[in-house]
């Protein structure tokens, strides 16, 4: 039973960290927007490192399913 809670609460805390990693997301893509409007390099490249890394632990969390 022990076990089964322990599991249930890894998905749980799996989830919650997915639902902020799309957040962040979407925050990102708002600020590469933003930042392409006034032709921002140094803001577009960070930006894009950043949506780079959400990526990367979108793709790591997906690979345990």
């Amino acid at each position: 039973m022990k076990q089964m809670v322990k599991i249930i609460r890894k998905v749980d805390v799996e989830k919650q960290y997915e639902r902020i990693l799309r957040l962040e997301l979407d925050y990102e893509l708002a600020s590469l927007f933003e930042a392409m409007q006034v032709k921002d390099e140094a803001e577009m490249e960070k930006s894009k490192k950043r949506l780079k890394e959400i990526q990367e632990e979108l793709e790591s969390l997906f690979a345990y399913e």
